[in-house]
């Protein structure tokens, strides 16, 4: 396998992975997951709290899965970097836990620089 393909099938493996542990796992232990959305988007939410752990979960599965079959990952790897990003601004107090998504924002980062830009502002 060509070096760049071999690096990429890792950084997406590993992207990929971190999207869906936690949507997986949120179907069998829901409330552990649903403490970090931000108390602003529960109250305005027009779901239960459970239905948009779901909807966020189903989000996870869509970006983990685009990740593994998409030729070229820079959309996905786009959105994971947003939703990262996220998770780690509004759940500034639980650094403790989402420091790990800081490192995760950079591999996502690799993996955009890797495949490069490619004319996409055409």
């Amino acid at each position: 396998m060509h070096q760049k393909n071999l690096l990429s099938f890792v950084l997406r493996i590993g992207l990929a992975f971190s999207f869906l542990y936690p949507a997986i796992d949120s179907f069998f232990h829901p409330n552990t997951w649903i403490g970090f959305f931000p108390a602003w988007l529960v109250a305005i939410s027009p779901v239960d709290i459970l239905v948009l752990g779901l909807l966020f979960s189903g989000l996870e599965i869509v970006i983990a899965a685009s990740l593994l079959f998409m030729r070229d990952p820079f959309y996905p790897t786009m959105a994971a970097v947003v939703v990262l990003a996220g998770i780690v601004m509004f759940n500034w107090s639980a650094f403790d836990i989402v420091f790990r998504d800081i490192s995760i924002i950079g591999m996502a980062i690799a993996l955009i620089l890797l495949h490069g830009q490619k004319n996409r502002l055409e």
